[in-house]
This record gives structure tokens, sequence and C-alpha cells, in this order.
């Protein structure tokens, strides 16, 4: 008997730890989002560093290979390698899929594999994609009945996301196309090129395929236009694209979040432009040596691209530290809830500014548009901030330490891979393996975002039965 048991053993405690692993990855859509992540990249890693990968037919190095699959299945854009000459024709293709697999989201993509699986959403499924793409759900833990009942149309709005990323990036390809092929691009070329840079901008990802990237593109508007039309259709969210598409002839239909993204993103837009145009319009190395319709358009541009649009028709490395310190602090913010951008998120920021007002004023509650923002959300949105501010310091410190390369040109990298932007000051080229692994993590909590990662690192929320004392320390 004693055998039997010995026997059965090994077997018995292998399923249970089976169970065990089941149970801690599925139990959560963050813990889920992460291993659904780390998979991919592992994935496209192994593809990447195949020999047909490269235009010479070698091996990647491992750490170009990972550090490019991170970028490309987190829509960053930042590259250790020369992305247009690195890259053989498949190594190409994989990233083109990479970006587009990365934009749609983790959760979005598992729930309408599921859907395609079992050719229904089930209750579970659709808690998975309320969690990630759903504008109703304002709140983590236990779905409230307001949103129990509105899961009725997670369904309709993955397939509005896949859809619409679909519809979108073929009209961009479309567009820009013959802007392409009267900018100067062989015909045939074009047909390659329009389509993946119709995926970089849509993505917010800024991979280019030819040699000079968008700087090629400089003079041309037109080109210029259609990419900052994709970054910011990426950058707003499906949320929005889905609440737009509803209601867009109907604003007090509205949701909060659609009201506070598309304000938010229009009032950085603006304001970034300003900003570059005031502190570059005299620097001989950018602006200073272009006409006054140049100058503009630069400006607008290089706001869009800071938002996570990750193009650049001018040198990052040429502009004023201010303007740099300008730009950090847009990709810092990045773009919409649920979109391809990164960042905190502007309504994040929209949050925390109509709270520091409301605390201004001496409002007891915090209200935008006639509805009132609850207490919870405000404490998401704090924590957002801090984990992101605390990401981005560490990671600036440790890469600051192992590169010796001047701070500025760090912070600006690091924050461009935490809000998933791919524009760089020149460091990123440079970095040697054990600082572009360190930029990689960045690069990956950024992307799965900062209450992703603390939710699934956390244990299980459990309900508190009592309350403290109340004790009031000094703040300020």
């Amino acid at each position: 008997m004693s055998g039997i048991v010995s026997a059965s053993s090994p077997r018995s405690n292998l399923h249970s730890a089976g169970r065990r692993l089941k149970h801690i990855v599925t139990s959560s859509p963050s813990r889920f989002a992460i291993v659904i992540f780390a998979a991919l990249i592992l994935l496209f890693t192994a593809l990447l560093s195949l020999p047909i990968a490269s235009a010479s037919r070698t091996i990647t190095p491992l750490s170009d290979a990972l550090f490019t699959a991170v970028s490309t299945i987190c829509v960053t854009g930042l590259a250790t390698v020369d992305m247009a000459n690195h890259w053989s024709a498949f190594g190409h293709v994989v990233i083109f899929i990479g970006v587009n697999i990365g934009g749609l989201g983790v959760l979005t993509l598992a729930s309408l594999m599921g859907m395609v699986i079992s050719k229904r959403l089930g209750l579970r499924a659709k808690l998975l994609a309320a969690g990630d793409t759903n504008p109703l759900r304002a709140h983590g833990g236990p779905v409230n009945e307001s949103q129990t009942v509105r899961l009725g149309e997670v369904g309709q709005l993955l397939t509005t996301v896949a859809v619409s990323a679909a519809i979108i990036e073929i009209a961009l390809a479309v567009l820009l196309y013959p802007a392409l092929v009267l900018a100067g691009v062989n015909p045939i070329a074009a047909l390659w090129e329009a389509p993946y840079f119709a995926a970089m901008a849509f993505t917010n990802t800024g991979f280019a395929p030819n040699d000079g990237g968008v700087a090629a593109f400089a003079d041309d508007y037109l080109v210029l236009i259609l990419l900052m039309t994709g970054v910011f259709l990426g950058s707003i969210g499906f949320p929005v694209i889905y609440a737009l598409a509803k209601n867009v002839w109907h604003v007090k239909r509205w949701s909060l979040h659609t009201k506070l993204t598309l304000i938010t993103t229009v009032l950085l837009f603006v304001l970034g432009a300003v900003v570059f145009l005031v502190l570059e319009y005299n620097n001989p190395e950018t602006f200073g040596s272009m006409d006054a319709s140049e100058t503009t358009m630069n400006a607008f541009f290089l706001s869009a691209m800071t938002r996570s649009g990750g193009f650049s028709v001018i040198d990052i490395s040429d502009l004023n530290g201010s303007s740099m310190l300008a730009a950090c602090m847009l990709m810092f913010v990045g773009g919409g809830s649920a979109s391809t951008a990164g960042g905190i998120k502007v309504t994040t920021l929209a949050v925390l500014a109509i709270a520091v007002w409301s605390e201004a004023r001496g409002r007891q509650s915090v209200e935008a548009f006639g509805r009132r923002i609850p207490s919870d959300v405000q404490r998401v949105a704090l924590s957002v901030v801090a984990w992101g501010a605390t990401i981005v310091a560490l990671s600036t410190i440790v890469i600051a330490q192992i590169t010796k390369s001047p701070i500025i040109d760090v912070l600006f990298d690091v924050i461009s891979a935490f809000g998933t932007v791919g524009l760089s000051s020149g460091l990123t080229e440079t970095l040697p393996d054990s600082a572009s692994y360190v930029l990689a993590a960045t690069i990956f909590m950024g992307r799965v975002g900062t209450v992703t990662l603390a939710a699934a690192v956390a244990a299980t929320s459990r309900s508190q039965l009592y309350s403290l004392p109340v004790e009031r320390p000094i703040v300020g």
C-alpha cells in the first residue's frame, strides 16, 4: 500500500501544483494580462532571433531580439538596432503582426480569441473584456448591478475594437499610398510602406521601414497630417471610439470618460505645440532655420508624437533642455485609457486636476459635467501617478549609474519607454545589454499599466468588518 501512495504522490503533487498555477493566473484579469504579454514577448523574441529574421541571415543577439520584441508587443517604438536595415522582409512582417497584436490590448485579444473558439462570450470572458475596455466600468473589484447589466454590450464592444482597428488602418494605408508616391517613394515600395506606416501610426509605435524614417517627409505636410491623424485615433482609446460610433452627433449622450479624454487630449495637443514654438523658435538646430508654416507644422507634429506617437522629423538630441523636459511631461501623461498609447493616461491627469480645483474651491465632492467622480477613482489616479513616478525614478537611477550618461538623456528615454512613446535622445541605441534589459522592463511595466501591475501582485482583496479610530496627520 505504501508503494502505491509513493508512486501516485508525484503525479498528485504535479496536478495540485498545476491547479494552483491555473488559479493564480486566471483568478485575476491583471495576472492573466501579464502572463499573456510575457508569453507573446517570449514568442516574438524567438521569432526575431531566427537567422531568417535578420537581413544578414545571422542570429540576432538575445538582448536586441528581446528588446525589439518588448518594444513591438508593447507598441513602444524604441530600438537598439537600425530597424530599417537590420531586419529582413520576414522580420518586418513579424514586427508588423506584433504591433497589431499589442495594439489591440492583451485582455481584448484574449477575449476575441475566446469568442472565436467558443463562438460566444461567457460571463467570465465578458468580465475580462470589461476590465480592459468597457468604458462603463468605473472601478475595480466586484461588478455592481449597473455594470452587470451593461456587460451585454461587451461582445459588441469587442467587435467594434477589431473592426475599427482594421477599418482605420486600411483607410490610413489607402490615403498614405498616393501621398507616399507623390513624396517620391517607389510605387512598389509604397505598397508595403503605406500599410506599415498606417499600423505604426494607429498603434502609436513609431517604427519606420525606410532609411531616415519620417524625417524623409519633413516637407510633405499631407504625410505628416495623415500620421498625426492615425496617432490621434489610436491614442483616444477604443472606449471613446465605441462611444463616438454610437453617439457621434449626440454630445449630451457622451460618457464622462469620453468628454474628459477628448477635451484633455486636444488641450494638451495645442498647449504642447505652443510650448515647443516658444522654446524652439530661435534654435538653429530645430525650428530656427524654418519659416513660419514649417515651424508651426513641426511644433504640432512634435506635440502629437510626444503623446505616444514616436515618429520624429527632427533630431531629438538637438532640442533645448527645456523642450526635452516639456516633452518628458507630455510623454509621462500619454494618451487615453484602453488605447494604443501609454503613460499615466489623460483621464488620470484630468481627474487629479479636477480634484485639486475642487479642493481649492472648498467643495466636498469632485464634480465634472454634472457628474460626481467617486473617491475610489481619485485614489486610483493618485496610485497610478505614484507608481509611474516610482518606476521612472528607479529606472533612471539604475540606467544613469550603468551608462554615466547625461541625466536629461537618460530621463527622456526612460519616460519614453514607460509611456511607450518611442522617441529617443540617441541613448537607447548605445545602451549596454544590462541597461537595455532595465529599459525593456520599464517598457513592460509601462504598457501593462501601473494599476494592472499592482493588482496582479496584490493579494486577493479581503473585506474589513471594522473601522479603526480616526486621527489626522499634518499634511503639507
